[in-house]
């Protein structure tokens, strides 16, 4: 028989309290347990709870240094990961990364309190949930990935949002100009020439770049451009002024006036350029930046803007195509390339960096043609960078050179210079070649009485807008659908002598001066489409349809290299995306000159 249950004993506890002692399992026999007693620190174990307190107090004392000092061994995105985990303190002027504590909420630079409108630093924690270490690698941790080495954007400054619009040549071009007219307190007597000067020598700057948009700002850059351009309109103005005065004292005090406006140019610019630099650095003035690419450039160039703010851009993000070959990206993403435009009016971006970017050239170049980038200052590491073939003009953030590319379309000052000159050659024309209109409507109307002189017919123009064209008839057209729809008419037995010989001349297009004067049309330019044909090669061709972020013109580049009626449209396109994008008045002019050879020439359809 089983024996019976023992009640468990009991032990005198302190205040007479009773204390049940629960009783062994019944398969091992071991003693009962003694009354509880505080015995007090064993003295054999205080060797080894002194070694543990020596061995903790060893590690605060090297977080603490790991904190205050950065070991300089390290490599940047060691760096970076050990400030994430170990919580150090932000460097002067660097901005805080994950996982660094806020402190007040700002961003302290150089000693002094954090600014008004300064980037707040990262509150949460580098990886939720992860107990903060001693700056080493997890073990099996991929050092290059994206979130060892996250680089988050951070809020704008109220002050930069005030001054988006301001341009650094708002502040220089002034001051030049000031510093060029500075001789006329002090003397009247070459008041002509030192007019003449400051023009001369605002038109060189501009046409070398020294009005131009840059990221690292230093006047030991532009200095030898300033004074070669410096030099050659001084000695322009001084060739002329001893042409007219044979005096040597009038050109000698001209010369003394030249190099005290030469020398005060030089202080200006190296004032203003301090003044930018300062505004930058505390965040006055910054413009906000998408980096298109998802590579280890594209991680190096946003560590670089978040910590070196007197480039003068915010740091808004990422976005880059992903393709399973591309493998995982070194940053985190905004989203594919797709979502550009929208990220781009989410953020209010004013600048794209297109560095490492995993899309075709393709898929990226029609991104950055679309209406929402097209307004945009768009920057672009090259692609062989490292072997130092870049821009005549160097400029870079950080050690990574990139290169400043214009707006690839025609607005504000460079489109009222363009129209000023579409409106002096259309009236021109219509003066000077008056008599030609006339005789053409004559003959137009001698072959086909009855049938009108002139033929319009509907184009699509700038933005897709709709407009009617004014041509002299050449032939007539069954219907509308027929004039709307039929591409080449070569060996039409509807086009008669004189229409054929309007067409071989391009005469048939003269009308169209007053599409000119009306702004439908622009002297040089795409040529205009109809509706049908439009919608059908914008689908068949990419690149067709960036024709149209400029208006259409009465002749173009494509034309004058023989591209006309029944040629490749992939080839047009190429050559009108081409003038697009390199415009100026004298690419204009030589299009003009090479038109007049071909109508003289008998090149046309």
């Amino acid at each position: 028989m089983p024996a019976p249950p023992l009640s468990p004993p009991v032990v005198p506890g302190p205040a007479g309290l009773v204390i049940p002692q629960q009783r062994p399992a019944p398969a091992r026999e071991t003693p009962a347990p003694e009354p509880f007693r505080d015995r007090g620190p064993d003295p054999a174990d205080e060797p080894g709870r002194e070694q543990d307190r020596r061995e903790q107090d060893r590690r605060e004392q090297s977080r603490e240094r790991n904190r205050v000092r950065r070991p300089e061994s390290l490599h940047d995105s060691d760096k970076d990961r050990q400030l994430a985990r170990d919580g150090e303190p932000a460097r002067d002027g660097e901005p805080a990364r994950v996982g660094e504590p806020a402190r007040d909420g700002a961003l302290a630079r150089d000693g002094e309190s954090a600014q008004d409108g300064e980037p707040a630093r990262a509150e949460d924690s580098a990886r939720d949930g992860e107990p903060e270490r001693d700056g080493d690698e997890e073990e099996g941790e991929d050092p290059d990935s994206a979130s060892s080495t996250a680089v988050i954007p951070y809020a704008a400054a109220t002050s930069a949002k005030r001054t988006r619009r301001m341009r650094a040549w708002m502040l220089v071009a002034p001051v030049d100009v000031l510093a060029l007219s500075t001789p006329l307190l002090f003397t009247l007597q070459y008041w002509r020439g030192t007019l003449v000067m400051a023009g001369l020598t605002v038109a060189l700057f501009a046409f070398g770049g020294l009005y131009a948009a840059r990221r690292y700002v230093s006047i030991l850059d532009e200095l030898p451009t300033i004074f070669g351009r410096l030099l050659a309109s001084s000695a322009i103005v001084a060739i002329i002024a001893a042409q007219r005065h044979d005096s040597v004292g009038y050109v000698e005090g001209f010369l003394r006036c030249v190099a005290l406006s030469g020398s005060l140019v030089m202080v200006g610019r190296a004032l203003t350029r301090t003044a930018i630099v300062v505004a930058r650095r505390r965040r006055w003035v910054e413009r906000n930046a998408i980096i298109v690419g998802s590579g280890q450039i594209a991680r190096e160039l946003a560590r670089l803007l978040r910590r070196y703010p007197q480039y003068g851009l915010r740091y808004a993000g990422c976005v880059d195509s992903l393709f399973p070959e591309s493998g995982k990206p070194a940053v985190s993403l905004l989203g594919d390339l797709g979502t550009l435009e929208a990220n781009i009016k989410m953020a209010d971006v004013d600048v794209l960096i297109v560095a490492d970017s995993a899309a075709p050239d393709p898929d990226l170049m029609e991104v950055l043609s679309r209406p929402a980038a097209l307004t945009r200052d768009i920057w672009v590491v090259p692609r062989l960078w490292g072997s130092g073939m870049h821009g005549a003009v160097p400029d870079h953030i950080g050690a990574i050179p990139i290169t400043h590319i214009r707006h690839n379309t025609i607005g504000g000052p460079r489109w009222a210079l363009k129209r000023a000159s579409d409106i002096v050659i259309a009236l021109t024309a219509l003066t000077l070649l008056s008599p030609i209109l006339l005789l053409c409507v004559i003959l137009v109307f001698l072959e086909g009485p009855g049938k009108g002189v002139f033929f319009r017919q509907e184009r699509i123009g700038r933005y897709g807008k709709r407009f009617n064209v004014i041509k002299f008839r050449s032939m007539l057209p069954r219907d509308e659908m027929d004039s709307q729809t039929t591409w080449s008419i070569a060996g039409d037995s509807r086009v008669g002598p004189i229409g054929r010989f309007l067409r071989r001349t391009s005469a048939d297009e003269l009308p169209q001066l007053w599409n000119i004067l009306r702004g439908d049309m622009t002297v040089v330019g795409p040529r205009p489409e109809r509706p049908f044909f439009v919608d059908r090669f914008s689908a068949e061709h990419p690149s067709y349809a960036m024709r149209h972020r400029v208006p259409v013109g009465l002749t173009g580049l494509a034309q004058v290299n023989g591209l006309r009626g029944d040629t490749p449209i992939s080839d047009r396109a190429r050559f009108d995306n081409y003038y697009i994008e390199h415009w100026s008045l004298w690419l204009d002019t030589k299009v003009v000159l090479r038109t007049i050879a071909e109508v003289f020439r008998g090149g046309g359809r």
